[in-house]
C-alpha cells in the first residue's frame, strides 16, 4: 500500500507541473504501483536479447524497467504530449534502447520493428477499455510477428477472454483469442494501483500466439464468418443466427453441416465448444466445393 501511496504522490506534482490532465477518452490510468511494476516485469520472463512492443507507455512506468532487462523496447503513444514527457525521461535517464511512436497503435504498422530484426517481438501494455477489442484484432492479424503478449485489460474483458462455454461472457472475441493463442491468468491488479484511481480491478493475461488450438485445418475466413455469425444474435437459436448473418447458407444447408458435426440446430451459439465451431467451419467449406 505504501509504494502505491508514494508513487501516485509522485506522479500528481509531475503531472500538474506538466500540465498533464490523464484524458478518460483514451482510458488514461497510469500505473503507479512499482510492486506491480516489478512482478510484471518478472513474470512476463523477458530475457536480454528481446525485442518487446509496449503499447501505450504513458509515463514509463513499465517503459524504463523494461529497458534495462531487454534488448530494444518499442513504444508506441497515441498521446503527443505524453510522448513528449517520455522522451525528455528517457533521455535524462540515460536510456538509450528505446524508439519512441507517437501514433495510434490501430494504425500502427508492425513492419516498422523489422527494420531491426526479422524476429518475433514480444508484447506488453495497459490496454484501454474502448480499444481492448480492435487491439486485440489488430495482435492476431500480425500473429507471424508476434510470439507472446503480456496485457493488462479491464476484469471483465479479461473474463470474457478467458471464459468457458456456456458463460454470459463467452462470445466471439472469446472464440477467436482461444483459438489463435493459449490464453493464461497470471494475477489480478488492485483499481488502487492506479492514478486516477478507475472504478474497476484489472488482470494481466498472456497470450501466447506460438500455442494455437491444436488440430483442424480450416479456412480462417470462413472460421471468423462462422462464430461472428453464430453469436450475431445471442438469442436466436444457432441455425436461425447463423441464416440471418449469412443468407446464402440456406436452412437445408446448415441443416447438413450441423447434421455432420452432431450439433442440434436449436442449440445457441455460447453452449459451442472449439472443436464446434471448427467443425462447422470445416463442414460449411467441404460441402460449398
Amino acid at each position: 500500500m505504501a509504494s502505491v501511496k508514494k508513487g501516485a504522490q509522485e506522479l500528481a506534482p509531475i503531472a500538474k507541473r506538466a500540465g498533464l490532465q490523464p484524458k478518460k477518452r483514451l482510458g488514461q490510468y497510469f500505473l503507479v504501483n512499482r510492486r506491480i511494476t516489478e512482478k510484471i516485469i518478472t513474470i512476463a520472463g523477458f530475457q536480454p536479447s528481446d525485442l518487446v512492443l509496449e503499447i501505450g507507455p504513458g509515463l514509463g512506468a513499465l517503459t524504463l524497467p523494461l529497458a534495462r532487462s531487454v534488448g530494444h523496447v518499442f513504444a508506441v503513444e497515441k498521446d503527443r504530449h505524453l510522448t513528449s514527457l517520455l522522451e525528455e525521461k528517457l533521455s535524462r535517464a540515460g536510456i538509450a534502447n528505446v524508439t519512441l511512436y507517437n501514433h495510434d497503435i490501430l494504425k500502427w504498422d508492425f513492419n516498422e520493428i523489422k527494420k531491426f530484426s526479422s524476429n518475433k517481438i514480444l508484447v506488453i501494455g495497459n490496454l484501454p477499455y474502448n480499444i481492448s477489442s480492435p487491439c486485440l484484432e489488430k495482435l492476431i492479424e500480425n500473429r507471424n510477428s508476434v510470439s507472446r503478449a503480456v496485457l493488462m485489460f479491464q476484469l471483465e474483458v479479461a473474463r470474457r477472454l478467458t471464459a468457458s462455454p456456456g458463460r454470459k461472457t463467452y462470445g466471439v472475441l472469446t472464440v477467436l483469442v482461444q483459438y489463435y493463442a493459449r490464453a493464461t491468468v497470471l494475477f489480478e491488479v488492485s483499481r488502487g494501483a492506479f492514478f486516477p484511481r478507475p472504478k474497476v480491478d484489472s488482470m494481466i493475461l498472456e497470450l501466447d500466439f506460438d500455442k494455437p488450438y491444436p488440430g483442424w485445418k480450416i479456412n480462417e475466413t470462413t472460421f471468423k464468418k462462422v462464430v461472428k455469425g453464430a453469436f450475431a444474435h445471442r438469442r436466436k437459436t444457432l441455425l436461425n443466427s447463423l441464416q440471418d448473418f449469412s443468407p446464402s447458407w440456406n436452412r437445408e444447408f446448415l441443416s447438413e453441416v450441423m447434421k455432420e458435426c452432431r450439433i442440434d440446430p436449436a442449440r445457441r451459439a455460447e453452449t459451442l465448444d472449439m472443436n464446434e465451431f471448427l467443425c462447422l467451419s470445416f463442414y460449411i467449406d467441404k460441402k460449398r466445393r
